[in-house]
């Protein structure tokens, strides 16, 4: 199982704003949003609330891979692409619904798991 840096996590834990998904249609056309309902899930994946995903969630349904951009406080930039798995129950969607605000819907549970991280050009895994 895939172990995260301890360079990631420590970063992700020093991040800022809001979180940049990117995900393509079965066409090649990336769709980017900003999410701001994401949690690390375990080692090895992180978990992105469905609030109101439109092209996104079609993307994923297509099987779409995907990408999740975040930066840190000192402006350190962390990419981490991998597979996507969309939850509406199991384990990832109940965590979820234990984190996310009530305030949001949270009608499926993103889970974007890790293949590769990038900080900048250099690949850290």
């Amino acid at each position: 199982m895939l172990k995260l840096p301890a360079q990631v996590i420590s970063s992700w834990e020093e991040r800022q704003g809001p979180c940049v998904f990117t995900t393509v249609d079965d066409q090649g056309i990336p769709n980017t949003v900003y999410v701001t309902c994401v949690q690390m899930y375990g080692e090895g994946a992180f978990v992105i609330a469905d609030n109101k995903f439109s092209k996104t969630k079609n993307n994923i349904l297509k099987g779409s891979k995907g990408s999740l951009l975040f930066i840190t406080k000192d402006s350190k930039a962390f990419q981490i692409k991998g597979n996507i798995e969309y939850q509406t129950n199991g384990d990832a969607y109940d965590d979820m619904k234990q984190w996310l605000d009530p305030k949001y819907p949270g009608h499926g549970a993103t889970v974007l798991h890790i293949e590769e991280i990038y900080s900048g050009a250099e690949k850290i895994f």
